[in-house]
């Protein structure tokens, strides 16, 4: 048996990232119903946003599914409070101290998950009593690690250095990728930009066809003095490289990005000023499908790279 599969009784050891502006209830619940395990992104709710989503949720999956929290977010001890209430059984938690809240949420029966983006962080994630790792390269979209480590290297030093399960994220949007993964040591994958192209995102359609636009070389991680973040080459982010020609003050940058660019962005669909996070591996993503049909395609995908891996011969 897998570990990803036997941790949270799903069929497919797939895991939806839970995004900001794309992950609601019926995202998740779509992913959990395709075999995988869908995330509720709690970090763009407000508390009761995230009691409404988690509920229709239960409503539209039988299945297990479970909420992404970043810990960062400014009403954490109210969403902590509401997971409990709401018993939600599985909880990934990501930027910030797994110490703070691993042990409360465990004491209430929850499966808790850790986001890291080096060994370093895994071990402490493991060492605060996680029972799972995601180790993500900065291939991905959205907010990164600092250490700009790759998908390729990054998990073969997690696993060389941790005894639990471990989840790759980063750079995977194919069954070729998920097999590449695992192969490198990780028990499944997490794969974000391949589900915010679907048809249950959350995201304004505008951002979904930029998805599937957006080539090689399209995507730069900026604004690393505040959180290092993997945006598309839109005109905000390029207006974002001029200001920086000023050498601005972190505060400075902070009053120039401003409140909500990212929901102006992925959820309302100004492709100029919003901030479009996605993941280098957009290159890759050609269309926007049900996550049905993503999650059979990603499978079968894996199922022939592993036949054709059979007969490399040297």
């Amino acid at each position: 048996m897998n570990k990803i599969t036997q941790l949270f009784n799903i069929k497919y050891p797939i895991v939806q990232g839970g995004m900001i502006w794309n992950s609601g209830y019926k995202l998740a619940s779509a992913v959990s119903n395709a075999g995988g395990l869908g995330l509720i992104g709690a970090g763009s709710m407000y508390p009761e946003v995230l009691r409404e989503h988690i509920q229709k949720c239960k409503k539209a999956t039988n299945k297990p599914f479970g909420v992404n929290v970043p810990m960062l977010y400014p009403n954490i001890e109210e969403i902590m409070q509401i997971l409990v209430e709401e018993e939600v059984k599985i909880v990934f938690t990501s930027a910030g101290n797994p110490k703070t809240w691993t042990s409360f949420l465990k004491e209430n029966g929850i499966t808790v998950v850790h986001v890291v983006s080096s060994t370093k962080f895994a071990l402490k994630a493991q060492d605060a009593g996680v029972d799972c790792i995601v180790a993500e390269g900065f291939e991905a979209g959205g907010h990164n690690g600092r250490d700009e480590s790759t998908t390729l290297t990054l998990i073969p030093m997690v696993r060389e250095e941790i005894t639990i399960p471990l989840i790759a994220a980063g750079g995977i949007a194919t069954g070729r990728g998920m097999l590449a993964a695992m192969t490198l040591g990780a028990d499944g994958v997490q794969m974000g930009s391949r589900f915010a192209a679907s048809t249950e995102s959350s995201a304004h359609t505008n951002f979904k066809r930029t998805i599937v636009e957006t080539n090689e070389g399209d995507t730069l991680l900026t604004l690393k003095e505040l959180a290092p973040v993997r945006l598309i080459k839109n005109k905000f982010f390029n207006d974002l490289q001029e200001f920086y020609t000023n050498c601005p003050s972190p505060e400075e940058l902070k009053t120039f990005l401003g409140r909500a660019r990212a929901k102006k962005g992925m959820f309302e669909g100004d492709l100029d000023e919003g901030e479009l996070e996605i993941g280098q591996i957009a290159g890759l993503i050609h269309d926007i499908l049900p996550v049905e049909t993503i999650v059979n395609n990603v499978i079968k995908e894996f199922k022939q790279a592993k036949v054709e891996m059979s007969n490399f011969e040297f």
